[in-house]
């Protein structure tokens, strides 16, 4: 990654999933942006950032379009262009992801898609603008998008429409050698994930069912994301890669756990 330049959106603390892909992608050399979501934020950020070198830090609301085209700006007033982007952002009511999905909300609905899903569009869009010789574009998604995980509720739905804008965005970028990739980790010990109902015992039966008998890491992700980031995922795209221990090939428990 020496010489590649990027920004990883969505870091909130130092178990963060983008933390350990931020971790990752330094560790191999790449010089680093990040963006954040107000002041509360930022102070969590700034640490984070300082300890890999950076000294760019943007606030940015994803809903908000001049908020995103003075991002895109910074960037490129700052370095010119850029190589990747690590896309680490989602959000739904957290009183919507316990209980039924058909109690989901249309304003929750309208935000949960807007935030988790077309987020990811526009960032791509203003992103490639900065990518002339190609680059790679990722976002991060769960399983409960095509398999019913109790509590994930609408943010199923969401992460099911983010994996297809996934390979929509693939094929649009492509000929500009435009990268577009997802990762997919198991159950997560996140401040994200903790607003999921029954998020422990989500994460101990992953856990012990997998075929690994163990949860993704962060080192694990970041590594995932470094390959996709890197030239050696020069001829990988429209992917949705799995890293969770195997669960995801499972169609029950493991015999002694039924």
């Amino acid at each position: 990654m020496t010489g590649k330049r990027g920004l990883v959106m969505g870091v909130a603390n130092d178990r963060s999933i983008a933390w350990g892909i931020a971790k990752a992608l330094h560790a191999e050399g790449a010089e680093l942006a990040f963006s954040y979501q107000g002041e509360a934020f930022g102070k969590r950020v700034e640490p984070l950032a300082a300890s890999v070198g950076s000294d760019l830090m943007i606030d940015v609301d994803v809903m908000n379009d001049a908020s995103m085209d003075a991002c895109f700006a910074t960037l490129k007033d700052r370095w010119g262009t850029i190589d990747f982007v690590v896309h680490a952002i989602a959000f739904s009511d957290k009183n919507e992801l316990t209980g039924r999905f058909i109690n989901t909300t249309r304003e929750n609905f309208r935000n949960s898609l807007t935030i988790s899903c077309y987020s990811f569009i526009d960032v791509a869009k203003r992103a490639s603008e900065l990518m002339p010789d190609g680059g790679t574009l990722i976002t991060l998604t769960y399983q409960g998008s095509n398999r019913v995980t109790p509590f994930y509720n609408v943010m199923g739905v969401a992460k099911a429409a983010l994996e297809s804008a996934v390979r929509y965005l693939a094929n649009d970028l492509g000929p500009q050698k435009i990268r577009v990739n997802a990762i997919s980790p198991g159950p997560m010990k996140t401040l994200a994930g903790a607003a999921i109902g029954g998020a422990r015992k989500t994460f101990k039966t992953t856990e012990a069912n997998a075929p690994l008998r163990a949860n993704a890491t962060l080192e694990a992700i970041g590594g995932t994301a470094v390959y996709l980031a890197s030239d050696y995922g020069a001829c990988t795209t429209g992917e949705i890669v799995m890293v969770d221990g195997g669960f995801h090939v499972l169609s029950m428990a493991q015999p002694e756990n039924l």
